[in-house]
């Protein structure tokens, strides 16, 4: 195959290995990378002797998953406060072309909270799971690829199926809108009551900063002591702070881009960060707030103005 032809059919399959990489990572950068060099390796053998060359590239990007899963577990030891993975945000209605990445998060199994389960999952299972469950490859070859028998890889697959079980199903996207939305006009206008009223009794915060900017360490559970950080955030911050958030597409669904505060004489400055939510009965029963640079550098199809 010439070099144009083979660059054209690697392009075919390309929304289909960033979504495999992105669901085995949780991170844009790793799923962009594992891409690229799987490019890379296919460019370096005789493309002839492959008979399938989308279940050949996606064998081949697990592999490089695999690796990335285990540098990313020994990160996480040393991490300060709690891990979320890299978000896609895109804008409200799109104009002009559809970026990969955008594609990719019209999957609902990328959505923030289906990766958050997968990010409890040791690396052999998630790789055993998410390549056998979501995108059909045998275990035979998963097996191969971890280094283990075709009977040991169904059983980590099996163990990893367990433990997403409860995995938060999507909610529809009009459920899902007007929870948020209430809840942002509660925060706006500065009353707990409402801002309790819209939350889950069980709801909480996550939020990950990576030791960058200052936010709550430990996840904060319950209605009223979600609502009471938040408050105490408006306090330091001003309620100028509410303005300061755009509306966004996080993996799919609402959330918010916040492009950051600078500091003035009464108030502190925050830099940019995304609040991505999951909504369970009508009411907002997650908010995950990424505030990590280094997370928000390479899945943000919407412009981050100031910070």
């Amino acid at each position: 195959m010439r070099a144009s032809g083979l660059a054209e059919s690697f392009e075919q399959h390309r929304v289909h290995l960033l979504s495999v990489a992105y669901r085995l990572t949780g991170s844009v950068a790793d799923a962009e990378d594992a891409v690229q060099d799987s490019w890379l390796r296919l460019a370096t053998v005789d493309a002839s002797e492959i008979g399938d060359l989308r279940a050949w590239l996606t064998t081949v990007v697990g592999r490089l998953c695999l690796d990335k899963l285990r540098s990313a577990a020994v990160r996480r030891e040393k991490y300060v406060g709690q891990w979320l993975p890299e978000p896609i945000v895109t804008p409200l209605s799109g104009t002009g072309p559809v970026d990969p990445l955008e594609q990719v998060v019209r999957n609902e199994d990328n959505r923030l909270a289906a990766l958050i389960v997968l990010d409890v999952l040791p690396p052999s299972q998630r790789i055993a799971f998410v390549l056998h469950d979501g995108f059909g490859m045998p275990f035979d070859e998963i097996a191969r690829m971890l280094g283990i028998s075709s009977p040991a890889a169904r059983q980590l697959a099996s163990r990893a199926r367990r433990t997403v079980a409860d995995t938060p199903p999507p909610t529809p996207a009009a459920e899902h809108d007007n929870a948020v939305a209430v809840l942002m006009a509660a925060f706006a206008a500065g009353d707990i009551d409402s801002v309790i009223a819209a939350l889950h009794p069980e709801a909480r915060l996550v939020a990950d900063a990576g030791g960058t900017t200052s936010t709550a360490l430990n996840v904060v559970v319950g209605a009223n002591k979600f609502a009471r950080f938040f408050m105490g955030l408006t306090r330091r911050y001003g309620a100028g702070s509410f303005a300061a958030f755009e509306p966004v597409r996080v993996n799919g669904e609402l959330g918010l881009l916040n492009h950051g505060l600078r500091a003035d004489d009464t108030h502190r400055g925050y830099p940019a960060r995304v609040t991505a939510c999951t909504v369970r009965d009508g009411r907002v029963w997650a908010a995950y707030d990424l505030a990590n640079p280094e997370k928000l550098r390479r899945g943000l199809l919407v412009p981050l103005g100031h910070s």
